[in-house]
């Protein structure tokens, strides 16, 4: 089953799994010590994460890596691109009202 990428990313603990491994590949249990869950939990979002192609896992002996797939964040930051465009906008109408209501008010 293919995850939907934006259901993957709303979750909070998945979202933290994401900062962390930006800067550096991890283990599950270096994962799972940084929050107050189970490894089995934390495997669980690694799963997801995996299946949505947010992250690939990198086997070294016998240990497994997972780091992030910036590829796919990079699709992800395209996606918003289109939105942040008419968010700036927005807030640049905002801040010439409120300028304007400002300058009225003296």
């Amino acid at each position: 089953m293919r995850r939907d990428v934006f259901q993957a990313i709303a979750d909070p603990t998945r979202r933290a799994i994401i900062a962390l491994i930006a800067l550096q590949a991890m283990t599950p249990n270096a994962i799972a010590a940084h929050f107050d869950t189970t490894r089995q939990a934390v495997s669980k979002h690694l799963k997801i994460l995996t299946e949505c192609e947010l992250v690939h896992q990198r086997h070294e002996g016998r240990e497994i890596y997972y780091q992030l797939e910036v590829a796919k964040m990079k699709e992800i930051d395209h996606w918003l691109a289109q939105f942040r465009k008419i968010w700036e906008d927005r807030f640049d109408q905002l801040d010439s009202l409120l300028l304007t209501l400002k300058n009225q008010n003296k």
